[in-house]
């Protein structure tokens, strides 16, 4: 079988859905996975054709001679089909004359049984054996046996049986009787039949091969069916017991080769596993048997080329009384005349190597690669099986290989789809933050820019109001009858004046102006400056004793400010008010924490906003903590409250936490500049 030439079993990408089925049941691991799809690689396949069978989405698709077989059949030239022994296993509703004429009508002129062949074969391998000085052969009926040792068992070449196939064999006959200018199509089920007939070593033999599905393909194409043929023979020569090759060990009931279990002379081995197998045990020379006969299905009956879906035993069922059947009725005597004309026929061939074995890594190169699929330890190599290699150490000689890939790994591929989940669940949570910063941004600045204009009408006449008022207390004195009622005035006037303030201040656009400041001593020197009530007791727990950072120590003061005077005005009754400090390489902490009533649940969420206040009218504006926000944001921090207002949950209070960058985050002229 020529590797170089056009691959046998291609794959339908857009149907292949990564179930790596096709990985697990090719014994040559011809298959390499890339970017998730499953792609045969024609150097290593051996057409055994596992994979088409196994494939549940119809995603393998075998290289078609129908085209091929219909030109042959246009042209003038005699056309012979040859009929694989299996014939019965696929067409069981058909009597084996109908099929023939079925056969004919599609343009052949000869229709063969290859079950001649297939005795002649038997007698040669009786000549084999009965003529070697105890050299050990393996049984060469197989083309995909022979692909396989070709390719991955080299050292065996030399143990091949140098006997040709009975699809060869009947070929190499009908030219030697028919002439040989004869087309020969072999029919069967077998894909790796058609990398043999287009091998060097028999090239010219067989002209093309088709399957039995190809067949039956052909016969809907040109609407033939049983009734509309009248039914005829196979053409001479007829097959003897060579009908019984298709089944398992039916090579050797016909060349009379007992598997004499006391002797071991003879061993059979068929089916995927077991083949392999049995070929290692003869390299190792464990298995002393003379000859080996292996087969990569459960006979030819189970060939991939096979439309029929009934079971082995049925299968075999089918066979076996066809080969009654035409033992019964075979003329004998024109049998042999048929042997005898043919008994120097020449039935040799050779073998090439095609060496497809990849060198197998280091244990380090080994372990870098499990460390890779996440198997740090033993206990890792779960082995299930679901790459489609049977071990986990196998899977990571493949991806050595570069015939795999880690994400084949189910379990790996597990743990990394968590890896990006949580990633996911970050990343969203981060995106929430930002779009809710974002909403408080373009709220603040709706907000200032409507605190602007209130600022710049009110301030002036509000300053008039503010003079007048001082002016005529001053006039009246103390004891003037109007004295309280422009004292009232004034100081509402004043009232007004800090809201104004307030307003400006929130309005305005502030530059951070950053410096390395002590937080520590930040926090305390403004404690220092308000006024506590008697009944709040001050504690202050620094993590850091010289904690620094780059802020803008006026703005954090301000921060600090409004966070400590809303935390006294919710202890009115007095508490505990506690100011932590911390921090890490890139970030500063700020907590002010208070023992007051604690801030329900659903006010939590709109704190920042400006004008939020649950204070009684005249003891808050409500821009405390929307000015807090907007300077701690503007420093590239964050800041979050817990509160609780349930003491059966545990102590009340509330808690803010301000985080700032340790280092200032550089500006969009800086980051444009680099």
């Amino acid at each position: 079988m020529d590797p170089l030439s056009a691959p046998l079993v291609t794959t339908i990408k857009e149907r292949c859905r990564r179930c790596y089925t096709c990985v697990r049941e090719c014994p040559a691991k011809a298959i390499r996975i890339a970017s998730g799809q499953a792609e045969v690689l024609a150097d290593r396949c051996i057409g055994c054709g596992n994979c088409v069978r196994v494939c549940s989405q119809a995603a393998k698709k075998v290289l078609d001679a129908t085209e091929m077989v219909e030109e042959l059949l246009r042209s003038r030239a005699r056309v012979a089909a040859l009929v694989a022994p299996s014939f019965p296993a696929e067409f069981t509703e058909v009597d084996y004359e109908f099929l023939v004429s079925m056969i004919r009508a599609l343009g052949f002129e000869l229709v063969n049984e290859v079950g001649f062949g297939a005795d002649l074969v038997a007698a040669e391998y009786q000549r084999l054996l009965q003529g070697n000085n105890g050299q050990r052969f393996i049984a060469t009926t197989c083309p995909a046996i022979i692909g396989y040792i070709e390719r991955y068992h080299p050292d065996l070449v030399p143990a091949l049986a140098p006997i040709v196939s009975p699809m060869v064999a009947t070929a190499r006959a009908l030219r030697r009787i028919y002439g040989s200018d004869l087309k020969v199509v072999f029919i069967g089920p077998c894909i790796a039949k058609k990398g043999e007939a287009r091998s060097a070593r028999v090239q010219g033999d067989v002209d093309a091969v088709l399957t039995y599905i190809e067949l039956q393909e052909m016969f809907r194409r040109h609407a033939i069916k049983p009734e509309s043929v009248t039914p005829s023979d196979f053409d001479p020569p007829h097959a003897g017991l060579g009908a019984l090759f298709p089944i398992s060990r039916g090579l050797l009931q016909a060349a009379q080769l007992p598997e004499d279990l006391l002797s071991g002379d003879v061993v059979v081995a068929d089916g995927r596993s077991a083949f392999i197998e049995a070929l290692r045990e003869f390299e190792r020379g464990d298995l002393n048997a003379r000859l080996l006969e292996v087969l990569c299905c459960n006979g030819c009956i189970m060939g991939p080329g096979i439309s029929n879906r009934a079971p082995l035993f049925n299968r075999r069922a089918q066979v076996g009384r066809y080969a009654k059947q035409r033992m019964a009725d075979l003329d004998r005597e024109r049998w042999h005349e048929h042997w005898s004309a043919l008994s120097d026929l020449n039935l040799r061939r050779a073998f090439t190597v095609y060496d497809q074995r990849i060198k197998i890594p280091s244990e380090d190169e080994l372990a870098e690669i499990m460390v890779r699929l996440g198997k740090l330890e033993p206990e890792d190599e779960l082995n299930c099986g679901a790459c489609g290699y049977e071990t986990c150490r196998e899977h990571a000689v493949a991806i050595y290989k570069g015939l795999a890939e880690s994400e084949m790994c189910l379990p790996y591929t597990i743990e990394q789809l968590k890896t990006t989940c949580r990633d996911l669940a970050v990343s969203n949570e981060r995106l929430a933050s930002t779009q809710e910063a974002l909403m408080q941004s373009e709220k603040l600045a709706s907000m200032g820019q409507l605190a602007a204009g209130i600022a710049h009408e009110v301030n002036n006449p509000l300053g008039t109001v503010l003079m007048l008022s001082y002016t005529l207390l001053e006039e009246l004195g103390r004891d003037g009858p109007l004295h309280e009622d422009l004292a009232m005035i004034a100081a509402e006037a004043e009232r007004c004046r800090k809201i104004v303030s307030g307003l400006l201040q929130f309005a305005r656009k502030n530059k951070v102006e950053t410096r390395a400041t002590n937080l520590c001593g930040l926090t305390e020197r403004t404690v220092r400056m308000l006024r506590i009530p008697a009944g709040v007791t001050v504690k202050f727990e620094h993590a850091i004793q010289d904690l620094r950072a780059e802020v803008d120590r006026d703005q954090v003061a301000q921060v600090l400010t409004n966070l400590i005077n809303n935390a006294v005005d919710a202890m009115p009754d007095g508490g505990e008010l506690t100011i932590r400090t911390g921090g890490n390489e890139r970030d500063v902490h700020i907590q002010v924490c208070d023992t007051g009533c604690g801030i329900p649940p659903e006010n939590r969420k709109k704190v920042f906003e400006p004008f939020f206040t649950t204070k009684p009218a005249g003891r808050g504006t409500g821009l405390g903590l929307s000015v807090t926000y907007g300077i701690v944001k503007m420093h590239h921090g964050d800041v979050r409250v817990e509160s609780n207002v349930d003491p059966g949950a545990g102590p009340t209070g509330t808690t803010f936490t301000v985080t700032l960058p340790r280092q200032r985050a550089p500006s969009a002229e800086q980051v444009m500049s680099r």
